[in-house]
């Protein structure tokens, strides 16, 4: 889990931070290339990352299988719950959604599988080396005690336990912890049926990085902002809905071109191009051009971002 600072900086989520980067170590077939990032990369850790975003709540917290919905009751393992307002972000399954969920391989997701062992490291690296993935890539990053190493595939039907295996001994660590998931690279609607969605539930997650947590903590800002002026009164519950819908609608142009862009790594990667583009990107102005514009995509709240009144979300 790798994010860009400024975002945990602003939420007052510097607690959470393990390592921080400021290049990326690209290695192809052909050699090794270095990029100087514009902004710096942190690894965290996860769970205290949670820890303290719960704490600037007023929420309160429970535990159940969720088994889906019906009005503004939500069946659970544990009972019934009932809301005018509910949060589907329980990940790329969709359980709110109207409708049948396509499942993979047939859904737009893509497969990661990543191992951690003890060790340390100093630098973010990728692979972009078919060997290991035809499409996608291949990862090592550092977290402090821990190098979390894996393998990630665009096309769902390519397994990646081998790849993952084998570049652990090219790395020489132990495959030990294993952690995998689906990851969604497909922008799906974020309110239906008059439930909001938010995070890999709506397709928040972004092509070619596969990104989750950042977007996760843009939109899940403005799902809580619009059911906040619900709780206080200052708009109803269909406007927050059309609002919200609309805002992450918006959004659509910008996660199109980046599944082009996957399209495309996928197309060069197991081509000699692949590490020609590698090294032509070696150029401080286009990166800083290329991270500006993937910046934005979903910009930093800002400083005053975690001293924001507390956002009460039902779900």
């Amino acid at each position: 889990m790798c994010r860009p600072t400024e975002w945990l900086t602003d939420l007052g989520l510097e607690g959470a931070i393990q390592q921080t980067f400021s290049r990326l170590v690209i290695h192809t077939p052909r050699g090794t290339t270095t990029w100087p990032l514009p902004w710096t990369f942190s690894t965290f850790d996860y769970r205290t990352l949670c820890e303290l975003l719960f704490e600037q709540t007023d929420a309160t917290f429970d535990h159940a299988k969720v088994n889906g919905s019906e009005g503004f009751a939500v069946q659970t393992d544990r009972g019934e719950l009932r809301s005018p307002l509910i949060v589907d972000a329980l990940g790329w399954r969709r359980v709110l959604g109207a409708g049948a969920n396509v499942q993979p391989p047939e859904a737009f997701l893509s497969r990661g599988l990543e191992i951690h062992p003890d060790g340390r490291g100093d630098d973010l690296e990728l692979w972009l080396d078919p060997k290991y993935v035809p499409a996608g890539y291949s990862w090592s990053f550092p977290a402090d005690d821990e190098v979390r190493v894996g393998v990630g595939s665009f096309d769902p039907r390519y397994h990646v336990k081998d790849p993952t295996l084998e570049l652990a001994r090219a790395v020489d660590l132990p495959p030990v912890r294993f952690q995998g998931n689906w990851i969604p690279h497909k922008l799906r609607p974020a309110v239906d049926d008059g439930i909001f969605f938010a995070g890999d539930s709506a397709g928040h997650c972004l092509p070619v990085t596969a990104e989750g947590i950042r977007t996760a903590l843009y939109f899940g800002l403005a799902c809580g902002t619009e059911i906040r002026a619900v709780v206080d009164g200052e708009q109803t519950r269909e406007q927050a809905l059309a609002r919200y819908g609309a805002f992450s609608a918006s959004h659509a142009w910008k996660y199109l071109w980046l599944k082009r862009v996957q399209n495309l790594v996928g197309r060069l990667n197991p081509t000699p191009v692949m590490p020609l583009a590698v090294r032509g990107m070696n150029n401080e102005r286009l990166l800083r051009w290329a991270f500006a514009h993937y910046r934005e995509i979903a910009p930093p709240p800002g400083p005053t971002a975690a001293r924001a009144p507390r956002v009460a979300v039902a779900a």
